[in-house]
C-alpha cells in the first residue's frame, strides 16, 4: 500500500502522519508532498525521516491513496490530476457538495463509498464530522426533525498562523500593549468572534451553511438545521451546543445509552461541578465527548447537549484515515 499526503507540513497533514503511525494497515511507501517552499525538508514517520516532495512535480501514480489537506485552491487544481491515478481523500470544502463525490463519515454513511465515480472522496467540515456521529444513532431511534447548533471553534480550525496570532495577542494583552489582527476580523485573545468564513445572502456565513448542507448530505436531507458559528480563543478542539427535536418520544436513559454505545462517542455527563468535558481535555483524544444532556423544557420531544472534539483529529485527520480504512475494507 503506497500512500501520499499533500499538505504534509500543515496542521492536519502532520496529524494524518501521527494517525497513520498508530494504525495497523500496512504502508509500503509514504510520500509526503507540499509546496516548493517545504520541498527538501524532512518529517519523521515511524522513526524514519522522509523528504518532502514538491507538489508541482509529484507523480501521483506512485500512490494508491492520496490525502489532500492543503486548502480549496490546491484541491481544485491538483485533485483531478491526482484522481486519474490514485483514490483521493480530500479535506477541503471544494468537492463536498459535488453530487458525484461521496461525503463520508464512516460511522454514519460508509455505504456511500460504493458510489465513487470520480475517484474522489470528500472529508466534511470538522464541526460537521463531530456533529453527525452524535446525530446518527439518535436519528435511527427517534427520527430527528430539527437541529439548532451553536459552535465554539478553536483557532486551529483556521490554520497555524491564526493559532500563532492567538498566542501573540494573549501576550500583548497581558502586557497592556496594542493589538492588531491579521487573521481575524476582531481581536481573538480574550474574545469571541461570531464570524467564521465569508458572509452570504441572508446573513449566514459559509461555515454555517457548510454545517447545514453537509449534514443533510451525509445523514438525511429531511432534517432541518440552523447554525451559528463562533471562533473562540482556544488553540485546539471545537465545542458545540446542540438542540435536537425528535418526532418520537424518548427517555434520557435511552439517549445516553445510544450515544455511549455509538462508535466514536463517549458520554461524560455527571451533574456536578466539573462533570463535563471541555476543549482542553478533548485535545489529543479520538472521541467526541458528550455532556450536559437534558430535556428542553420549552419544547416537546427535544433535548439539549454539549459536545467537544479535537478538530484536527476527529474532524479532519482521523476521519480521513478512517475513510481510507473503510474504502480498503469495501474493496
Amino acid at each position: 500500500m503506497n500512500i501520499a499526503i499533500v499538505g504534509a507540513t500543515g496542521n492536519v497533514g502532520r496529524k494524518i502522519i501521527e494517525v497513520l503511525e498508530k494504525k495497523f494497515f500496512s504502508i509500503d511507501n509514504l510520500y509526503l508532498v507540499a509546496s516548493s517552499k517545504s520541498a527538501g525538508s524532512k518529517l519523521k514517520f515511524k522513526g524514519k525521516e522522509i523528504e518532502i516532495e514538491n507538489l508541482e512535480s509529484f507523480d501521483f501514480s506512485k500512490a494508491k491513496i492520496t490525502f489532500f489537506s492543503a486548502g480549496g485552491k490546491i484541491s481544485e487544481k491538483y485533485v483531478p490530476l491526482a484522481a486519474k491515478h490514485s483514490v483521493v481523500i480530500d479535506n477541503s470544502s471544494h468537492f463536498r457538495m459535488d453530487p458525484d463525490v461521496p461525503l463520508i463519515v464512516p460511522q454514519v454513511n460508509s455505504n456511500d463509498l460504493k458510489n465513487i465515480k470520480k475517484n474522489i472522496i470528500a472529508n466534511p467540515n470538522c464541526s460537521t464530522a463531530q456533529l453527525v456521529i452524535i446525530l446518527k444513532p439518535l436519528h435511527d431511534l427517534f427520527n430527528i426533525k430539527r437541529v439548532v447548533i451553536s459552535t465554539y471553534q478553536s483557532t486551529s480550525g483556521a490554520g497555524k498562523a491564526p493559532m500563532d496570532e492567538l498566542i501573540e495577542q494573549t501576550k500583548l494583552s497581558l502586557e497592556n500593549k496594542k493589538i492588531s489582527s491579521k487573521n481575524f476580523t476582531k481581536q481573538i485573545a480574550f474574545n469571541a468572534i461570531p464570524h467564521i468564513d465569508s458572509f452570504v445572502d441572508g446573513g449566514y456565513t459559509k461555515e454555517e451553511l457548510k454545517m447545514v448542507n453537509e449534514t443533510k448530505k451525509i445523514l438525511d436531507n429531511k432534517i432541518e438545521l440552523t447554525a451559528t458559528c463562533v471562533r473562540i480563543p482556544v488553540l485546539v478542539s471545537h465545542a458545540e451546543s446542540i438542540n435536537i427535536e425528535f418526532e418520537k418520544e424518548f427517555t434520557l436513559e435511552k439517549i445516553v445509552e445510544a450515544l455511549d454505545n455509538a462508535d466514536g462517542c463517549k458520554v461524560i455527563d455527571d451533574r456536578k461541578d466539573g462533570g463535563y468535558i471541555t476543549p482542553v481535555e478533548a485535545e489529543g483524544k479520538n472521541e467526541t465527548f458528550i455532556s450536559r444532556i437534558r430535556k428542553d423544557n420549552s419544547n416537546k420531544n427535544t433535548i439539549n447537549l454539549w459536545c467537544v472534539s479535537d478538530n484536527l483529529l476527529r474532524g479532519a485527520a482521523l476521519n480521513a484515515v478512517e475513510i481510507a480504512e473503510a474504502y480498503i475494507k469495501n474493496k
